[in-house]
């Protein structure tokens, strides 16, 4: 990928000046891939603990939000860095080592034989994921120009959605596969875990030869980060913006809730009721995930266009409304392969996406120009938050209350603020003004 001919635009995106093709293409690679792997280690992490590690049921909810959480305490804590990094060595270098390191923790994880190793080896696979998703930000701006950058964003998502049906629908079938080749558990998983190394490896070389080089100039400094938190808080006075903050919450919270517990139950499930090994459930699972995964590509422009034609608050309000029933309805569930879990899976994919785009437009537009930086930075963290209490919450209930809890929890949690918005909905001095007529 040459950068001998400068692309003024790909697929209608207005690019800033040195962008190529190449570039643009290999961008959205690194996006592809990124959700791909962000999702196979959670889903495929159940197979472990059953099989290989052989960990008794009544402890996995808890082991796999422990491990989330850590997980997420190892990306909130390196992103700063990985951003610094990328300014004095430049993107390409950082994009590419967080692939390498994505590689050797997914490698870590078919050696590993007990949790701490797991441990191990989910820090590393963290650390390298919160390298390629600062950079998926950071790269977005360098190469989309201002203009054009709602395309691109648009673009970014269905990338994103693709690389979650590929991890659902063919990378959870891997350990099953290799089974089915006569392997046993700990063979299966040593084959799954290399096999995707190998990948990860390539798509790393991809990154190295694709990016742009050199350094990025720096505009401007960022401002300190502890009057950054003071300030992003402070915004929270203001009743639209604390709202937007919650739904950050939970709009990542009920990512770390489908990613961990859904394929968790389903190998459990598969395992004890209907006599699958786990690696079966795993992919039986992998496939009704592909449905959730697939309502929440479709549904992405219908949430982007109630965006724009509704007011903000009120656009949140519905998607909270979908979360908090495809959530809740779980209560009623008996087997994760039901009808009606698909049915729960397709309302779930929806809000999970909704949340998203409705809270990121009302937090974009509530935003002041002078503190955007703060604000967006506290409505990040609210998320990661979201992620913590997800997975430690959520793997106390999964043990000791429903196997379903983890998606109760968080359907309490959406109509919570759902009703929150709705009153924020009923006071107009509270509202900005609709970007269109609804």
């Amino acid at each position: 990928m040459s950068d001998a001919s400068t692309a003024r635009t790909f697929l209608g995106i207005q690019l800033n000046p040195g962008t190529t093709t190449g570039h643009m293409l290999t961008f959205y690679l690194s996006c592809y891939a990124a959700i791909m792997l962000a999702t196979f280690i959670p889903q495929t992490q159940p197979f472990l603990l059953n099989e290989v590690l052989q960990l008794e049921t009544s402890r996995q909810g808890v082991v796999s939000g422990n491990l989330n959480f850590w997980g997420e305490i190892v990306i909130i804590a390196t992103v700063g860095l990985w951003g610094s990094l990328s300014d004095r060595i430049g993107r390409r270098w950082v994009t590419g080592l967080g692939f390498v390191l994505i590689a050797a923790g997914i490698f870590l994880y078919g050696l590993t034989r007990d949790l701490n190793g797991l441990l191990f080896a989910r820090i590393i696979y963290s650390a390298g994921i919160a390298a390629v998703s600062t950079m998926l930000i950071t790269l977005m701006a360098d190469y989309a120009s201002d203009s054009s950058r709602g395309k691109a964003t648009g673009l970014l998502g269905v990338m994103n959605g693709l690389g979650a049906m590929t991890a659902a629908l063919f990378l959870l079938r891997l350990p099953a596969m290799y089974q089915g080749q006569g392997m046993n558990a700990e063979q299966a998983a040593w084959a799954t875990y290399t096999t995707m190394t190998v990948i990860v490896a390539l798509i790393a070389a991809a990154m190295f030869l694709g990016l742009k080089g050199g350094v990025a100039k720096r505009l401007e400094a960022s401002p300190p980060l502890l009057r950054q938190l003071r300030e992003g808080v402070g915004e929270a006075r203001r009743p639209v913006i604390a709202l937007a903050y919650a739904a950050s919450f939970v709009a990542r919270g009920n990512l770390a809730v489908v990613g961990t517990f859904y394929t968790l139950w389903a190998s459990i499930y598969g395992a004890s009721v209907l006599g699958m090994t786990s690696a079966e459930a795993v992919s039986k699972g992998g496939g009704l995930l592909a449905i959730s995964y697939g309502a929440s590509l479709l549904s992405a422009p219908l949430f982007g266009i109630m965006s724009d034609r509704l007011r903000r608050v009120s656009a949140l309000a519905i998607s909270l409304a979908i979360g908090a029933v495809g959530y809740g309805s779980t209560w009623f569930l008996d087997s994760p392969f039901s009808g009606a879990a698909i049915v729960c899976l397709v309302l779930i994919g929806m809000a999970e996406v909704g949340c998203i785009i409705t809270s990121g437009v009302l937090i974009a537009e509530q935003a002041p120009d002078r503190l955007r930086g703060s604000v967006v930075g506290i409505f990040t963290l609210a998320g990661a938050v979201g992620i913590l209490i997800a997975s430690v919450v959520g793997g106390y209930l999964f043990d000791h209350w429903l196997n379903t809890g983890p998606f109760v929890f968080f359907g309490l949690v959406a109509a919570l603020v759902c009703a929150w918005a709705l009153v924020l909905r009923l006071q107009p001095e509270a509202q900005p003004a609709p970007a269109a007529t609804a």
